[in-house]
């Protein structure tokens, strides 16, 4: 079969997720430009028949030639609906033919480009009302947006539309009324550019009072019966549960407490837990936790690994060190790459069986009760089902199947607690536990049988700076280290892989052996971040430096110096419209707010005024939001609850590997202490380069002979003290 016009004539590998371009026999009809490239999200589509090009100059050209107008399909590897589309719509000849005869097309990863993503984005939101994945978008040859929605169906359905129909109409418009349409691409270009800069304010008395405001909005929203905010869909928000626990900890306010240990006991205990591999899906599709969107993110795994850590260091209950434990473990075996770094996601589609095309959600998680009773036997299986809620014809609500997929199909959950199931069953706790561990690992090897959910193996430098983060404070709070060892590791990984030496800069992705795309903000951010709290947990001081050089890098490339805060780009792209900024705390913190707490925090570590100075200038210029609706921006919050506290500067004159340096360092540990900077003293190397930053440190060592803290405010320390009681009574603000 002769390859369309324009279109790629290659050999190379097919990607993990089925493609409707696929025949029986494994074979395909079509290959197009993108199998050229490494993003696994465009190789999907790369038999697709539609004539696709990747973002760049080579497409635009060709619009500007031809006088196309773009259609641009933005979305990425591991979402549903993206995979709905390349089945209905891009696998279809027909649509493919009025694609390729009229428009350029243009596919875009957004976890690659969140920078084009961002910018479409903005205007599908403002012109629909909505957004969503996958995002399509029309535009001018010159990349000014027309047009916008999400998903459409392939045909006209329920009075709305299909693709075909969209295309149609577009393809007519454009040779009829071509000039109404660039008018309206202008204005609508316009209005972005007043958005980007919408907002921005100069307020720089920000007080307690945005805090109390902040939980106020948070716990408006309270499901105080199954835990979370809002109605279904639920997410889990991490950058919420961060606010409420500085809020606990500076008001003393139980129910921000509770809200978030509610929540995430609930999570834990509901479908949105892989309750038999580890690690959170997504989100949850009810208001129960039950049912979920089953792609797994790194970005959720690192930060919901963080919040149970922080739960277990409130607490100390180890039901929330043990989910810790979970997540960070499920990261290692399926989402670590062999040299360090970690993958970005898990899909939640799979195959439903071996060798055969079809494929669907969740299918490699969910379980019919007959399949379970063969692996455990009957009565390990009813201690099982009793336990995890398995009935014999599925236990999926019919409102929550919206595509029949989950007949008779088992979503596992805590349906009844160990002390329920124990008394039900008349057996000890401790039996029925060790019974569940056993029938758990069985279920485990079974399921490792069925087609696995397809990887997206590309490593981001942003998500796996929130990942070093996660090992770095878990190996604290848990004393394990081998979780500190699996944040130097990635880090390391990032430095040999996404890092120019010569440049001092940061690239975005690496995968099959190619980096590819300029580092954005959160890249940077994210990254900074991880390396602090990676410093704070190995106090290898190369750590702390090489954030330090980032930073000064960040501000170069990033900081808007006209109104404060960053941006997003660097602006350095001329196909991007504008430069961005970003400020919502979402499933991902904003960059922004990161990057102001990474501000505030190595001011504290180095006594670098500008930093500080540039913190303040960040708050200020997001003051509007901060004052009418901070429950937006929770983990910004954060930053400013750190701001306006006097952060414990922690110095521990000692051996960082010693015995006693470390039982100093776990009385540190095992409190929730998060305003804070935490540092070694060695009286070698290690505390010369601390001491070019901090020149009293200089002077920090040990008294007699044993490991000394010295516990400072505004670099005004108690008495050093080795006397670990005294150590304690200083971490809780006693005298």
């Amino acid at each position: 079969m002769a390859v369309p016009s324009g279109m790629v004539n290659t050999a190379q590998g097919k990607g993990q997720v089925p493609s409707a371009s696929e025949d029986a026999t494994g074979s395909f009809k079509y290959t197009n430009r993108l199998i050229r490239e490494k993003s696994p999200y465009l190789l999907m589509h790369a038999h697709n028949p539609v004539d696709w090009y990747p973002w760049g100059e080579e497409a635009f050209a060709k619009a500007r030639r031809e006088q196309k107008p773009i259609f641009l399909s933005v979305g990425y590897y591991t979402c549903h609906w993206c995979h709905v589309m390349e089945r209905e719509s891009f696998s279809d000849p027909g649509i493919a033919e009025i694609m390729n005869r009229s428009f350029i097309a243009i596919k875009v990863d957004r976890e690659e480009r969140p920078d084009v993503d961002r910018i479409y984005m903005s205007f599908v939101q403002a012109t629909t009302g909505s957004g969503g994945w996958p995002m399509s978008v029309f535009l001018t040859p010159e990349l000014k947006p027309f047009l916008g929605g999400t998903y459409f169906p392939k045909d006209d359905n329920y009075g709305r539309p299909g693709f075909r129909t969209v295309l149609t109409r577009v393809a007519d418009a454009w040779q009829k009324d071509r000039d109404k349409i660039l008018r309206s691409a202008d204005q609508a270009t316009q209005a972005l550019q007043q958005y980007v800069n919408a907002d921005i304010g100069e307020t720089n008395n920000l007080q307690k009072a945005v805090l109390d405001k902040t939980y106020q909005q948070i716990q408006a929203s309270y499901d105080s019966t199954h835990g979370g905010f809002g109605a279904a869909p639920k997410f889990p928000r991490p950058v919420v549960f961060n606010f409420l626990l500085r809020y606990y900890a500076r008001t003393g306010q139980k129910d921000a407490l509770e809200m978030t240990l509610k929540t995430l006991r609930e999570m834990a205990r509901g479908g949105i837990h892989d309750h038999i591999g580890g690690g959170f899906h997504r989100y949850s599709t009810d208001a129960v936790w039950h049912v979920p969107h089953f792609e797994k993110m790194l970005y959720d795994q690192a930060q919901l690994a963080v919040s149970y850590t922080e739960a277990y260091q409130i607490t100390h209950d180890p039901f929330f060190a043990d989910t810790a434990r979970d997540i960070l473990e499920f990261v290692l075996r399926d989402m670590r790459a062999p040299e360090g770094g970690f993958y970005s996601a898990l899909d939640a589609d799979s195959l439903i069986e071996p060798g055969k095309l079809e494929h669907g959600e969740g299918a490699f998680y969910v379980w019919e009760a007959k399949e379970i009773e063969p692996v455990l036997g009957p009565d390990t299986a009813a201690v099982f089902d009793y336990r995890y809620g398995v009935e014999r014809n599925g236990n999926v609500p019919a409102e929550q199947d919206f595509q029949g997929e989950f007949k008779k199909k088992n979503i596992l959950f805590e349906r009844h607690s160990l002390a329920e199931t124990a008394q039900h069953f008349g057996k000890p706790e401790a039996a029925v536990r060790a019974t569940l561990d056993a029938a758990r690992h069985k279920l485990f090897a079974a399921r490792a049988r069925r087609p696995r959910p397809p990887l997206d193996d590309k490593v981001l430098t942003a998500w796996n700076g929130l990942m070093i983060s996660a090992f770095a404070r878990a190996g604290e709070a848990l004393d394990d280290a081998k979780y500190v060892n699996a944040a130097q590791t990635a880090a390391q990984f990032v430095q040999s892989k996404l890092y120019s030496t010569k440049t001092g800069k940061l690239t975005r992705r690496y995968r099959a052996g190619e980096i590819a795309v300029e580092g954005f903000l959160d890249d940077y951010a994210f990254f900074i971040q991880g390396l602090l709290d990676l410093y704070e947990a190995s106090f290898d001081v190369r750590w702390l430096s090489w954030a330090i050089q980032l930073q000064g890098m960040q501000d170069q490339l990033f900081w808007d110096s006209k109104n404060g805060g960053y941006y997003t780009t660097s602006g350095a792209d001329p196909a991007l419209l504008m430069q961005t900024r970003e400020d919502y705390d979402g499933a991902e913190p904003s960059p922004n707010s990161v990057a102001t707490m990474n501000l505030l925090r190595l001011s504290q570590m180095t006594d670098r005024k500008d930093w500080r100075n540039k913190a303040d200038k960040a708050f200020a210029v997001s003051s509007p939001r901060l004052e009418k609706f901070p429950e937006a921006l929770p983990q910004l919050v954060a930053a400013l609850d750190y701001s306006l506290s006097k952060p414990k500067q922690i110095i521990i004159a000692g051996q960082p590997d010693a015995a006693d340096t470390r039982a100093v360092l776990r009385l540190v540990y095992e409190r929730y202490i998060p305003n804070k900077i935490l540092m070694v003293a060695d009286g070698g190397q290690g505390q010369k380069q601390l001491a070019q930053w901090l020149p009293f440190i200089a002077s920090v060592s040990r008294k007699q002979g044993r490991a000394t803290a010295y516990i400072c405010e505004d670099y005004v320390c108690k008495l050093p003290t080795a006397d670990p009681q005294v150590v304690a009574r200083l971490l809780d603000g006693k005298s």
